[in-house]
């Protein structure tokens, strides 16, 4: 077995982040790199990045998240990689984990990180998240973001998985409208996704997945025991499942008029 590389690129894509990226920076400042790839914030995210000492700060346009990570990870000059969202925190804990990790010569190709997730400054314990799991630090030369998916991308690893101890702290809910327009995004990037697949659009799928992510979260993955946080993320998540339907039904009308005016 080859012996990884011990230096480590942390890698981050933004947009519109002012309010997290200060927190997220120093949490990373531990890596040999540390790039960031934004989509042309216009609240001052990329100023701050560009005027730090420590980032690398690019701007690229926002296509869909596969591709913004797989443009951010050809940037990095390192083969481990830690690719974090702007919103997320790298505890003391989890940062002494991840330099062993690297540091081992039989390290895995690539990691697991369980995530805790934050409603404003409060730990969400359920509404579905508590098994939550994504790759976040891997060997760049092991890996691909695969094409298939345009949202909750996912990697191809050419190796072992493993799994870290320490979880990565995620604060996915800064405010009601943030996270709306957060689900309604994925939503309409999930439809997007079924849309290249052909998957056909059907009224009584949009009627009983929004109502079936609701109940699951809530009732069978315990959204109710976090009270009125519970209610709000879990209301919020049906409604991307919504949109994602809705959307759909939007590519489908627009594909058979552009069918319908290009006929002979």
């Amino acid at each position: 077995m080859n012996t990884p590389s011990k230096k480590l690129s942390a890698l981050v894509i933004t947009y519109n982040e002012i309010g997290y990226i200060e927190k997220c920076i120093n949490a990373i400042s531990f890596a040999d790199e540390i790039i960031v790839v934004d989509s042309y914030s216009t609240d001052g995210t990329f100023e701050y990045l560009e005027n730090h000492p420590k980032v690398k700060a690019i701007q690229h346009p926002f296509e869909n998240f596969t591709a913004q990570k797989s443009f951010a990870m050809n940037q990095a000059t390192n083969d481990w990689i830690l690719f974090v969202d702007a919103d997320e925190v790298v505890s003391d804990k989890l940062q002494k984990e991840i330099k062993s990790t690297i540091e081992n010569p039989n390290a895995c190709e690539a990691y697991w990180f369980y995530r805790k997730f934050m409603f404003k400054d409060k730990h969400l314990r359920f509404s579905g998240w508590q098994t939550d799991k994504n790759h976040r630090l891997f060997r760049k030369s092991k890996v691909k973001f695969t094409d298939k998916k345009l949202v909750h991308e996912s990697l191809e690893v050419d190796g072992s998985s493993c799994i870290l101890n320490e979880k990565l702290t995620h604060f996915c809910y800064k405010n009601y409208d943030d996270y709306k327009g957060k689900m309604l995004k994925y939503g309409r990037l999930k439809a997007k996704e079924a849309f290249y697949k052909e998957k056909s659009f059907s009224y009584f799928a949009m009627l009983f997945r929004p109502a079936w992510k609701f109940f699951n979260h809530y009732i069978i993955r315990l959204g109710i025991l976090d009270g009125k946080k519970g209610i709000i993320v879990c209301y919020l998540n049906a409604l991307g499942v919504l949109e994602r339907f809705k959307e759909l039904k939007r590519l489908e009308k627009k594909n058979e008029l552009t069918y319908f005016l290009v006929m002979p």
